[in-house]
């Protein structure tokens, strides 16, 4: 290795990939650019190849310009080439990771590799897609989009497509679907090939932990509102306490009397099982969630709030227990309920994907994570503009009270300059109450939470605009950049702004730029870079600074036994290091939770994924060929021949097919019950005991996992043997192959205050939290 290679790996981050061989490949392109610039579109689309990336850059570079007048910077050309090596490339808010990641699934795709363009939610699926579809034309690569609202049919024909732009949700929702078809045809996925993740760390740590869930109907699981009204009655600390972490809550002594008196029951004894569940279930729901912060109301349902980004989580619900005690604390209609018939978490479908790549601009805070669980680098892109966004130290005050004053007065003198000024709330009920000071202040301000969010490009895009307020919750997949003087939604980076808008740049730069506020920490310091980083895009001026106090819920909650008893300004601030010290390691302690919680859901997810491997190799041999009708004929002879010799062979062996192809669902749905409530029980005898409820889980889900496959079997053989048949065909009525009536897909927020297995690692913030 000479002098030079072992400077650039010592000066080099941790986890990072050396750029100079990408660098030296776009340093060559740029030789190319006056020939290719020669070329008519015709030769430009013909030599659109990736053998050679120089050249497949310099034609990419060219085709942007042409079709959507913008030439993409060397660094953009950098980040396509590390997501085409398979890394995750951190590139910072407007840098155009979007054309960037656009020019990589083009390159995959014109090697032969299908991709799929996995993006947050709908609107970018189908923005991104569209707006990036002349490029990909020139190309020579055909394109598609799938949202919530496609038929299978559109689904079909976009997953056709070369390269198809998708939320991660869908995907899986159609994976999960896709697991239960009874004829090859109505499959829409193809097999996967390549996987390119918009919003990496968003899509692939915080929602690694939130299962995508294919649900059959049953009936609808309404919650007794007598339970909602008692817990309503209950007295905190005298009839129920809650943990140090706010995950759990349980009754006392006096709470379980008062309970036993108002129900009349005891509410301990073994017939009354039912009755303490829905008791605990209610308490859950009274005591920890709370309205415009873990979910809103809107339209007669409860919508729950995506924790990471502070807006509508669609088609998530709670488990139905849990999910209809809030209905009935909100005295709401029950929604529908009904078992899981499959599930699947964003990592297992991740990685069914051969080839792997993302991009965003906030990797290398979870970069452990993204190699730990996905085996991935991150490629840190430099900005194309030194960044000269201003960002001053956090503002600590003692109280939540002083330092919201200090908020406002912040803006206020923001504000009188002509600055423009974005605010990031934790969530609906702070944004909202800071709103109302706003207001009070004489100051106008736009507000844009989980509430109106359908409306949030237009909202972020003039967030720009001279003297404007933003108040806004997390701002992570916004996907809208903020522009100098404001500009409109979805216009492409790079491209010159109106005159109008160039005017109103100027104001804005020269009062300094957008200023963005953060009304306190997050529980992970990635999501603080986040909203850090909606300032100061592409050498703009700009600021951030954040409002913290002790007695914010991350210091709270994090840092329970960490007190201050040093000097306080008379308006509340504090400047003591000390002090400070205890905001931050409360958030390192939330970090270490969080990474702990990640890696126990996966240990548990790593073992259910195998068995369903396992099942999706037989249902798979079972679907596409003639398994079962050979099965049956070894199992059951003497009755294969009979129904042969009456319907004919073409007819017994669909029927054989429809039959085991059941029973293999049935066992499976009936083996995730079995499972859900062996990973929530296992802890209630694992932990009196001082055992380990990973190895107690293991010890009962692998047999069970065992007997899974020979279970199913067994019932599809006396399914068969029950068939009746004559010469119009095999009657199936007697196999009673009752499937449900209706499905659907939501994704399950598997307990909000952890489950039993989260809440046995009570220790995790005592551990986390010893001084080093």
């Amino acid at each position: 290795m000479g002098l030079r290679d072992r400077f650039r790996r010592l000066v080099q981050k941790p986890g990072t990939v050396d750029l100079a061989p990408f660098q030296a490949v776009v340093a060559d392109a740029g030789t190319r650019e006056d020939r290719v610039r020669e070329l008519t579109d015709d030769e430009l689309t013909a030599g659109a190849f990736v053998d050679d990336l120089a050249e497949f850059c310099a034609i990419g570079r060219e085709a942007a310009r042409r079709t959507l007048g913008e030439r993409p910077y060397d660094v953009q050309l950098v980040g396509m080439l590390a997501l085409l090596s398979g890394h995750v490339a951190e590139m910072a808010t407007g840098e155009g990771k979007t054309l960037a990641g656009a020019l990589a699934a083009a390159g995959y795709a014109l090697r032969g590799e299908r991709v799929h363009v996995m993006s947050v939610n709908d609107y970018l699926a189908r923005r991104d897609a569209e707006w990036m579809g002349p490029l990909y034309r020139m190309l020579g690569v055909s394109t598609g989009w799938v949202g919530q609202a496609s038929t299978p049919d559109e689904r079909r024909a976009a997953y056709a497509a070369d390269v198809t732009y998708a939320p991660v949700s869908e995907i899986g929702f159609d994976l999960l679907r896709d697991r239960l078809v009874t004829d090859p045809a109505d499959a829409v996925l193809p097999e996967p090939a390549v996987a390119l993740i918009d919003e990496a760390d968003s899509v692939l740590v915080d929602e690694a932990m939130v299962p995508l869930v294919l649900a059959g109907a049953t009936e609808l699981a309404e919650a007794d509102p007598r339970y909602a009204d008692l817990v309503r009655r209950l007295r905190p600390g005298l009839h129920h306490a809650v943990d140090t972490e706010a995950r759990n809550v349980t009754l006392t002594a006096a709470g379980t009397r008062e309970v036993e008196r108002a129900l009349g029951v005891d509410l301990y004894a073994a017939e009354n099982l039912a009755v303490l569940t829905a008791v605990n279930v209610a308490l859950h729901a009274e005591v920890l969630l709370h309205r415009d912060v873990d979910y809103i109301v809107r339209d007669g349902a409860v919508k729950l709030i995506s924790e990471s980004r502070g807006r509508v989580a669609l088609l998530q619900r709670w488990p139905d227990g849990l999910q209809a005690a809030v209905e009935a604390k909100e005295a709401l209609a029950a929604s529908p309920s009904g078992e899981i018939l499959d599930s699947v978490t964003v990592q297992e479908l991740i990685g069914r994907y051969p080839a792997r790549c993302g991009m965003t601009g906030t990797a290398m805070a979870v970069s452990g994570q993204l190699t730990e669980f996905y085996g991935l680098e991150i490629a840190v892109i430099p900005p194309n503009e030194p960044c000269v966004r201003r960002d001053d130290p956090d503002l600590l005050y003692a109280t939540s009270a002083d330092k919201e004053v200090a908020i406002v007065e912040e803006i206020a003198a923001a504000h009188a300059t002509g600055r423009p000024v974005l605010i990031g709330t934790a969530d609906v009920a702070e944004s909202e109450r800071l709103a109302r000071r706003l207001a009070r202040a004489g100051l106008d301000r736009v507000v844009l939470n989980a509430k109106n969010d359908a409306e949030e490009a237009a909202i972020i895009a003039e967030a720009g605009a001279p003297g404007a307020i933003t108040v806004s919750t997390q701002m992570a997949g916004r996907g809208t950049d903020i522009r100098l003087g404001g500009g409109p939604p979805g216009s492409v980076p790079g491209t010159a702004p109106a005159s109008a808008g160039a005017s109103a740049r100027d104001r804005v730069a020269a009062a300094g730029g957008l200023l963005v506020i953060g009304t306190g920490r997050y529980h992970s310091s990635r999501l603080d870079d986040q909203l850090r980083g909606r300032a100061g895009r592409q050498g703009d001026p700009g600021g951030s600074v954040f409002f913290t106090s002790l007695q914010d819920d991350l210091v709270t909650r994090f840092a329970p036994d960490e007190t201050y008893k040093g000097p306080t300004e008379p308006d509340g601030r504090i400047d003591d290091k000390g002090a400070r010290w205890i905001v931050g390691h409360a958030q390192r302690v939330a970090e270490g939770v969080d990474l702990e919680l990640h890696r126990n859901t996966w240990r548990y997810n790593h073992l259910i994924g195998l068995q369903r491997r396992e099942l999706l190799v037989e249902r798979t041999a079972v679907l596409q060929g003639d398994h079962a009708d050979r099965m049956m004929a070894e199992d059951a002879p003497d009755r294969h021949a009979a129904l042969v010799e009456a319907a004919g062979a073409d007819a017994v062996a669909d029927a054989a097919r429809q039959i085991l192809l059941y029973h293999l669902d049935r066992c499976w749905a009936d083996h995730l019950a079995f499972l859900a409530d062996l990973r929530e029980g296992i802890h209630l005898r694992s932990l009196g005991r001082g055992l380990d409820p990973l190895v107690e889980f293991n010890r009962e889900a692998v047999p069970a996992g065992k007997r899974l496959l020979p279970d199913a079997r067994a019932r599809a053989v006396t399914a068969f043997r029950a068939l009746t048949a004559s010469a119009s065909g095999i009657d199936l009525d007697a196999a009673e192959l009752k499937r449900p009536s209706a499905t659907w897909t939501y994704l399950v927020h598997d307990n909000p205050f952890g489950s039993l297995d989260e809440r046995a690692l009570k220790g995790l913030i005592s551990m986390f939290g010893r001084r080093h």
